[in-house]
Protein backbone atom coordinates (compact mmCIF):
# COMPACT_ATOMS: atom_id res chain seq x y z
CA UNK A 1 0.00 0.00 0.00
CA UNK A 2 1.58 3.15 -0.72
CA UNK A 3 2.48 5.60 1.93
CA UNK A 4 0.24 8.00 3.12
CA UNK A 5 -3.45 6.30 1.91
CA UNK A 6 -3.90 4.58 4.91
CA UNK A 7 -5.49 7.04 7.74
CA UNK A 8 -3.48 6.08 10.91
CA UNK A 9 -5.85 7.96 13.68
CA UNK A 10 -4.21 8.98 16.90
CA UNK A 11 -5.48 8.61 20.69
CA UNK A 12 -8.74 10.66 19.77
CA UNK A 13 -10.01 8.49 16.74
CA UNK A 14 -9.13 5.07 18.94
CA UNK A 15 -11.36 6.74 21.70
CA UNK A 16 -14.19 7.39 19.48
CA UNK A 17 -13.83 3.69 18.07
CA UNK A 18 -13.66 2.24 21.74
CA UNK A 19 -16.48 4.06 23.03
CA UNK A 20 -18.57 2.90 20.47
CA UNK A 21 -17.73 -0.53 20.31
CA UNK A 22 -18.49 -0.40 23.85
CA UNK A 23 -21.50 0.89 23.62
CA UNK A 24 -22.86 -1.72 20.96
CA UNK A 25 -21.65 -4.45 23.22
CA UNK A 26 -23.58 -2.81 26.12
CA UNK A 27 -26.11 -2.61 24.44
CA UNK A 28 -26.37 -6.39 23.05
CA UNK A 29 -25.73 -7.45 26.37
CA UNK A 30 -29.16 -5.30 27.61
CA UNK A 31 -31.15 -7.24 24.79
CA UNK A 32 -29.86 -10.39 25.55
CA UNK A 33 -30.94 -9.50 29.06
CA UNK A 34 -34.28 -8.82 28.71
CA UNK A 35 -34.76 -11.81 26.23
CA UNK A 36 -33.30 -14.12 29.23
CA UNK A 37 -35.57 -12.64 32.16
CA UNK A 38 -38.28 -12.69 29.90
CA UNK A 39 -37.79 -16.34 29.29
CA UNK A 40 -39.14 -17.52 32.81
CA UNK A 41 -42.77 -16.16 32.07
CA UNK A 42 -41.97 -18.59 29.28
CA UNK A 43 -40.81 -21.72 30.58
CA UNK A 44 -39.59 -21.74 33.59
CA UNK A 45 -37.10 -25.03 33.21
CA UNK A 46 -35.68 -23.56 30.30
CA UNK A 47 -34.87 -20.06 31.89
CA UNK A 48 -33.03 -22.53 34.95
CA UNK A 49 -30.72 -24.27 32.07
CA UNK A 50 -29.80 -20.83 30.91
CA UNK A 51 -28.91 -19.24 34.27
CA UNK A 52 -27.16 -22.45 35.05
CA UNK A 53 -25.22 -21.96 31.69
CA UNK A 54 -24.48 -18.63 33.31
CA UNK A 55 -22.45 -20.39 36.04
CA UNK A 56 -19.84 -21.66 33.30
CA UNK A 57 -16.18 -20.48 32.74
CA UNK A 58 -16.69 -19.43 29.40
CA UNK A 59 -19.14 -17.10 30.73
CA UNK A 60 -17.58 -15.89 33.67
CA UNK A 61 -14.97 -14.56 31.76
CA UNK A 62 -17.60 -12.62 29.36
CA UNK A 63 -18.58 -10.80 32.53
CA UNK A 64 -15.32 -9.36 33.25
CA UNK A 65 -15.15 -8.38 29.60
CA UNK A 66 -18.81 -6.49 30.38
CA UNK A 67 -16.93 -5.14 33.56
CA UNK A 68 -14.31 -4.11 31.09
CA UNK A 69 -16.61 -2.31 28.34
CA UNK A 70 -19.23 -0.67 30.88
CA UNK A 71 -16.35 0.74 33.41
CA UNK A 72 -14.34 2.12 29.86
CA UNK A 73 -17.67 3.24 28.38
CA UNK A 74 -18.47 5.07 31.67
CA UNK A 75 -14.95 6.76 32.32
CA UNK A 76 -14.61 7.87 28.76
CA UNK A 77 -18.01 8.99 28.26
CA UNK A 78 -17.25 11.59 31.77
CA UNK A 79 -14.22 12.14 29.48
CA UNK A 80 -16.44 13.34 26.79
CA UNK A 81 -18.14 15.27 28.87
CA UNK A 82 -15.73 17.50 30.09
CA UNK A 83 -13.96 17.91 26.59
CA UNK A 84 -17.57 18.98 25.22
CA UNK A 85 -17.90 21.14 28.25
CA UNK A 86 -14.78 22.48 30.05
CA UNK A 87 -13.35 25.57 28.05
CA UNK A 88 -10.04 23.29 28.36
CA UNK A 89 -10.99 20.14 27.35
CA UNK A 90 -9.92 20.11 23.53
CA UNK A 91 -6.74 20.93 24.67
CA UNK A 92 -6.18 18.08 27.13
CA UNK A 93 -8.19 15.72 25.81
CA UNK A 94 -5.18 13.48 24.86
CA UNK A 95 -4.24 14.08 28.86
CA UNK A 96 -7.24 12.95 29.77
CA UNK A 97 -7.81 9.63 27.62
CA UNK A 98 -4.38 8.39 29.54
CA UNK A 99 -5.87 9.15 33.03
CA UNK A 100 -9.15 7.34 32.26
CA UNK A 101 -6.74 4.35 30.25
CA UNK A 102 -5.05 4.39 33.74
CA UNK A 103 -8.02 4.21 36.19
CA UNK A 104 -9.25 1.72 33.87
CA UNK A 105 -6.36 -0.33 33.86
CA UNK A 106 -6.46 0.12 38.01
CA UNK A 107 -10.03 -0.59 38.35
CA UNK A 108 -9.66 -3.66 36.47
CA UNK A 109 -6.60 -5.20 38.10
CA UNK A 110 -8.84 -4.57 41.47
CA UNK A 111 -11.92 -6.53 39.93
CA UNK A 112 -9.85 -9.20 38.54
CA UNK A 113 -10.52 -11.60 41.54
CA UNK A 114 -13.77 -10.74 42.77
CA UNK A 115 -15.87 -10.98 39.33
CA UNK A 116 -12.88 -14.14 38.71
CA UNK A 117 -13.11 -15.74 41.49
CA UNK A 118 -15.46 -18.66 40.52
CA UNK A 119 -13.48 -19.69 37.63
CA UNK A 120 -10.28 -19.38 39.53
CA UNK A 121 -11.73 -22.16 42.02
CA UNK A 122 -13.02 -24.05 39.37
CA UNK A 123 -10.01 -24.24 37.20
CA UNK A 124 -6.88 -24.30 39.48
CA UNK A 125 -8.91 -25.24 42.97
CA UNK A 126 -9.34 -23.46 46.02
Amino acid sequence: MPAGTLYRGREGMWSWVAHRVTGVLIFFFLFVHVLDTALVRVSPEAYDNVVATYKTPLVNVMEYGLVAAILFHALNGLRVIAVDFWAKGPKYQKQMLWTVVGVWVVLMAGAFYPVLQHTLRTLFGS
